[in-house]
């Protein structure tokens, strides 16, 4: 997790409180209020699913959108396991440029995401929401093209590489829309290469859509703009603050964790040694 600082290994990040040391923030939580955590009980059973999902990994939340599942896991024994993944190809219309994929490569080397990373060490699993799948896509072909250009065994790396959605929950009919269905990509990887957990819709466009959120969204513009380095205080910032702080203290929870317990339970996942020990630690 990025410390009180955007630059990690001199690569180019936006700027991100620490949330697990919470008394280096000052005043700046209480001067954004009290905020509602209306969604509590539906973003633990996500976090649950996510954890119980994306099998014995390391997660990466991509871009903003499940800020608060990654903000949830990062009070929890889960913690060692996660990172974030400031990203956007939003306006992306005519394809990267060199200078862009070697941005980009800077920024997922400095992330452990390399394809030497790939292929060693834990599987490396991608969340994010997902609506129409554009993003997962991009991030997809960059990958696949490095790993190509550095001579990694694919054939390793593909068993090793997942993406997890957090999608808009429908009737599970067989004309409901599933997004990877309509890539070709997903059928390179394995059965589990591409699942899909499901939210409400209030739920899911609140994240999606209308949460301030603690950090301002990264595209291509921002990507060697340095002055992304550099804490906001605006009034949307400090309101997504003083939620992720709220939603980190109640990952830290005991009925947080006794709920999040109860949801990984009823995971077929428990069956696993990985999943069992991690809830020792939760309880």
């Amino acid at each position: 997790m990025l410390g009180r600082t955007g630059i990690l290994d001199g690569v180019n990040r936006p700027y991100r409180w620490d949330l697990v040391r919470p008394d280096q923030l000052g005043t700046l939580v209480e001067r954004a209020g009290k905020p509602s955590l209306w969604f509590l009980d539906e973003l633990i059973e996500c976090a649950a699913k996510v954890i119980a999902r994306a099998g014995d990994a390391d997660l990466y939340f991509v871009g903003r959108s499940a800020d608060s599942v990654h903000d949830l896991l990062s009070g929890t024994p889960w913690r060692d396991r996660i990172h974030q993944l400031p990203l956007s190809f939003a306006g992306i219309r005519e394809g990267l440029t060199a200078a862009d994929v070697a941005r980009l490569r800077a920024n997922l080397t400095a992330a452990g995401l390399s394809p030497h990373d790939l292929a060693r060490g834990r599987p490396k699993v991608f969340v994010d929401l997902v609506y129409t799948g554009r993003t997962f896509t991009e991030l997809y072909r960059l990958l696949r093209d490095w790993i190509d250009d550095e001579r990694e065994a694919w054939s390793i790396i593909r068993g090793r590489l997942r993406f997890l959605g957090i999608t808009i929950r429908e009737d599970t009919s067989p004309s409901a829309f599933r997004w990877q269905q309509h890539f070709d990509w997903p059928a390179e990887l394995p059965a589990n290469g591409v699942r899909n957990i499901s939210l409400e819709w209030p739920v899911w466009h609140y994240f999606g859509d209308v949460q301030a959120k603690l950090t301002a969204s990264f595209p291509r513009p921002r990507w060697s703009d340095e002055n992304g380095r550099a804490p906001e205080h605006s009034e949307k910032r400090l309101r997504g603050l003083a939620e992720a702080v709220a939603i980190v203290e109640a990952g830290r929870s005991r009925a947080a964790r006794d709920l999040l317990v109860r949801h990984l339970r009823n995971e077929p996942a428990m069956a696993e040694s990985w999943l069992r020990t991690l809830i020792t630690r939760l309880r």
